[in-house]
């Protein structure tokens, strides 16, 4: 028989888990576990001050659970800053999935991850992200209608994800090269997923001579033969002389190591969380004279398409509002260039002032 002992205050007050939760406001945490489906998952709903939050479910290998933890509460943080600076009227949110998603996906799992986000009666909604297909969405929507990037609706939302990163590197090289056409610049895209494709289609059809990288050979071979892009290995990436290095893989590539080593004057790419540290990254990059596109705002084209489905809004709108990210990466450039502001710092300020603004709004009486 187990033994169960009472919790005390102060065993909260240890508790890792509560600590970081309480380091950037998290409002609650939900971990899903299901021995029959195989199902180990973490569920983080960062903020609703604006909205339900919503942002997308990763399927990945993580080496452990700590790691998927730190993934997933950076990841909601993050959407909760890319929903207020796009003006959705959404909170942030994320769901990992700890899994090989090209192994370990079969319909049970998805339905009893369903039957988790159920369990939050709205207060998230759930879509696509890595290693997530629009037919687990469909077995996610079986038990659950917290669910948007279905096909027949919104769908794939990677081809407005692309689109505005697109939009905003031309943006970013009209403040640092004076024009926004991308003909012949050299771009080292890394990860060449769903959105580093569609990315590579744009930056292709406007001249741009491209690298490429990806952890999965066939991916890669597939898009350097349909492209003609350049291919690299996953660790010479970082020593191309490019003008734009765009990381549209995974987190954190922008770090000590690397950053000494990359040779671009723009860093905008689909990634989120592609500083490792803000705080010192961020501050980095502006003093070697590169401008780094804050990734929440420049990635958003995902997001904004699920608020079309939401919303009942059309595909025309969605994609409109992701072309908009040109206009607001332009005033995000200039006005760090007048303050003397990194990036971030003026990204994360206007986001946050919108919270607070539409904050008050929801006061009660």
């Amino acid at each position: 028989m187990f033994e169960v002992k009472d919790i005390k205050d102060t065993d909260l007050a240890d508790n890792p888990v509560i600590a970081k939760m309480s380091q950037f406001n998290h409002e609650q945490l939900l971990f899903c576990n299901d021995n029959a489906t195989g199902l180990k998952a973490i569920i983080a709903v960062h903020n609703t001050t604006l909205g339900p939050a919503l942002g997308g479910t990763r399927m990945w290998k993580y080496d452990n659970e700590i790691e998927a933890l730190n993934d997933v509460l950076r990841l909601s943080r993050g959407m909760t800053y890319k929903n207020s600076i796009s003006g959705l009227n959404l909170g942030g949110g994320k769901a990992v999935i700890i899994g090989d998603a090209r192994k370990d996906k079969s319909e049970a799992l998805f339905r009893r991850f369903g039957k988790f986000v159920e369990s939050l009666a709205g207060k998230y909604i759930t879509a696509e992200d890595v290693g997530i297909s629009p037919q687990d969405m469909v077995w996610v929507n079986m038990e659950t209608n917290h669910v948007v990037g279905l096909p027949g609706k919104s769908g794939d939302p990677s081809p407005v994800t692309a689109y505005g990163v697109y939009m905003g590197m031309k943006a970013a090289a009209k403040v640092q090269f004076g024009s926004d056409s991308l003909s012949g610049k050299k771009v080292a895209v890394q990860g060449v997923g769903h959105v580093g494709q569609y990315l590579v289609e744009y930056l292709t059809k406007e001249g741009a001579e491209i690298y490429i990288t990806d952890i999965h050979e066939n991916t890669l071979k597939n898009v350097a033969n349909k492209f003609g892009a350049k291919v690299v290995g996953l660790d010479e990436i970082y020593d191309i002389d490019s003008d734009i290095y765009a990381p549209c893989a995974l987190g954190a590539t922008i770090n000590d190591e690397t950053l000494d080593r990359l040779k671009c004057s723009i860093v905008a790419g689909a990634a989120n969380n592609q500083l490792a540290n803000e705080n010192i990254q961020g501050i980095e990059v502006m003093k070697k004279g590169m401008i780094y596109v804050p990734d929440f705002m420049l990635n958003a084209g995902g997001v904004i398409n699920c608020y079309a489905e939401v919303k009942g809004l059309s595909s025309e709108w969605a994609m409109a509002k992701a072309e908009d990210i040109y206009n607001t990466t332009l005033d995000i450039l200039n006005r760090s260039k007048s303050e003397n502001v990194p990036t971030y710092q003026i990204a994360n300020q206007m986001a946050e002032e919108r919270i607070e603004s539409i904050g008050k709004v929801k006061l009660p009486l």
